[in-house]
């Protein structure tokens, strides 16, 4: 079965790859203007009304019918017999074939367009979707408050679309980041020219990601009070897939449900992918400040590979003789003189050790034997260096500080923070949740709302109030003006 799939991209790699492509461009064009059947001669008329300047766009019918022939073979498109064309006794015996897109055939067809018009310049992270998703799960949660199934299936449908977008985005996001760190070395213009922007980017990505967390958590807070299983079974019952079974669909449903909420909302001790999408955006703006001191370093100090090159190339030019020329090669590049060595042919009796070496094949010789004139020998493998007691103590170490931190929130959560002093812990976990509700906070109208922070599954609720709040803590009063804090 793989291979079988796998014969439907044998066009892409063939020796007409060219007019393979162009033929099922032109299947393609018809089918966005819901012709589905086509003739060789309707292909050929296709690919000249398209105007193309590639010379494999211009086919007559005599070279597109065999081409048709061989993506039929392959499984890419489908043939079937049309008999209506036969305008007389002799063309209907002759045969008139018509084809069309194989269900797989137009997916590898569209993989290898995929692929063709990619653009790395093109990858950005997708701020925008953040709104959307806080507004599609508030919508969302009406709709199912109200019993309306259709809507629930629609808002599930976007989510779903949207979330897909986001990660697949900022997936190509971060892999063109690291080609362009990888090939900054020999084209750092590039880099240079495009840093303000991409540290802009991913600066206001992460900002609108740590503004955006608490709202969506607690969106999807509202969500789950309106009945999850009565929203799934909504988007089960109006799922268009009428060809697969209702439980089927439900089950399908709730996964998709699972990886939004895990996306969003994480656990004691396993944070949620939005924060670890944050914590890799800051890693990559940290690696981005470095490349870019590291650059900027070099092309203050004015030395790098290509003026050495060019300033060696001057050497070359401004050399007075040929012998001069000889003598700065071999000091530049110290490949000094061939060493000659007596090695046996492997089949002594197809090359005996009599034939000269101007006629005899070459052998291939060692390395050892070409920089120390030494026969290489098995020498003794390495020792592998384990440090498992290391890895433990810090495996250990990192549990103890998450355990610390939980048990801390938990003690935060259930005390709070009025009429008693914070320990250190507590104090940490606090700042750390004041953090994220302050950058959730968002003037609308010349006021202030109240925001949220969630963190080890405690909520920090900030509420405006005149009088302010005092926390004790340990290391001294932390006074919020015009402030309510409560834990929860």
């Amino acid at each position: 079965m793989a291979d079988d799939r796998l014969r439907l991209f044998s066009f892409a790699t063939a020796e007409k790859r060219a007019e393979y492509l162009w033929v099922l461009r032109a299947f393609d064009i018809a089918r966005a203007n819901y012709v589905v059947l086509l003739h060789a001669a309707e292909v050929g008329a296709i690919l000249e009304r398209t105007g193309s300047t590639d010379p494999a766009a211009a086919l007559s019918a005599q070279d597109v019918a065999p081409l048709l022939e061989q993506l039929h073979a392959w499984g890419v498109l489908e043939r079937s017999y049309d008999g209506t064309r036969a305008a007389s006794l002799a063309e209907y015996r002759n045969r008139h074939y018509v084809y069309q897109f194989g269900r797989a055939g137009y997916h590898a067809f569209r993989a290898v367009e995929e692929v063709l018009s990619a653009r790395g310049e093109d990858a950005s992270l997708s701020r925008l979707a953040l709104a959307d998703l806080l507004a599609d799960l508030t919508e969302l949660a009406a709709a199912n408050d109200a019993g309306d199934g259709e809507l629930v299936y629609r808002k599930l449908s976007r989510l779903d679309t949207t979330l897909s977008d986001m990660a697949e985005r900022a997936a190509g996001f971060y892999l063109m980041l690291g080609d362009l760190v990888r090939t900054t070395e020999v084209t750092p213009e590039s880099f240079l020219a495009h840093k303000d922007a991409v540290l802009a980017h991913m600066r206001e990505f992460s900002t609108d990601l740590a503004r955006y967390g608490p709202k969506l958590a607690a969106a999807l807070t509202r969500v789950r009070e309106t009945g999850i299983d009565r929203m799934l079974g909504f988007a089960a019952a109006h799922d268009e897939r009428v060809l697969m079974p209702v439980p089927e669909r439900h089950t399908d449903w709730r996964a998709r449900w699972r990886g939004l909420e895990r996306w969003f909302v994480g656990a004691a001790d396993v944070p949620s992918e939005s924060e670890r999408l944050r914590e890799g955006t800051m890693s990559a703006i940290a690696a981005v400040l470095a490349l870019l001191r590291r650059l900027t370093e070099t092309r203050r100090g004015g030395v790098s590979r290509e003026s050495q090159l060019r300033h060696l190339a001057g050497w070359f030019a401004a050399a007075p003789d040929e012998q001069s020329a000889h003598a700065l090669f071999d000091a530049v590049f110290d490949l000094g003189r061939p060493r000659h060595f007596s090695v046996v042919h492997p089949d002594p009796e197809t090359v005996p050790v009599t034939t000269s070496w101007w006629d005899a094949p070459p052998v291939p010789i060692a390395r050892t034997l070409a920089e120390t004139g030494r026969t290489p020998s098995a020498g003794a493998p390495a020792r592998v260096q384990r440090n498992e007691s290391g890895i433990r103590r810090l495996r250990e170490r990192q549990l103890a500080t998450q355990r610390a931190r939980a048990e801390a929130a938990r003690s935060l959560a259930a005390g709070g923070v009025d009429e008693r002093e914070l320990s250190e812990p507590e104090t940490e976990v606090l700042l750390g949740l004041l953090d994220a509700a302050l950058s959730a906070r968002v003037p609308v109208s010349g006021t202030v709302p109240g925001a949220t922070g969630t963190q080890n599954g405690v909520r920090l609720t900030l509420s405006p109030a005149p009088e302010g709040t005092v926390v004790r803590t340990a290391r001294g009063r932390l006074h919020l003006d015009g402030l309510r804090v409560s834990v929860q």
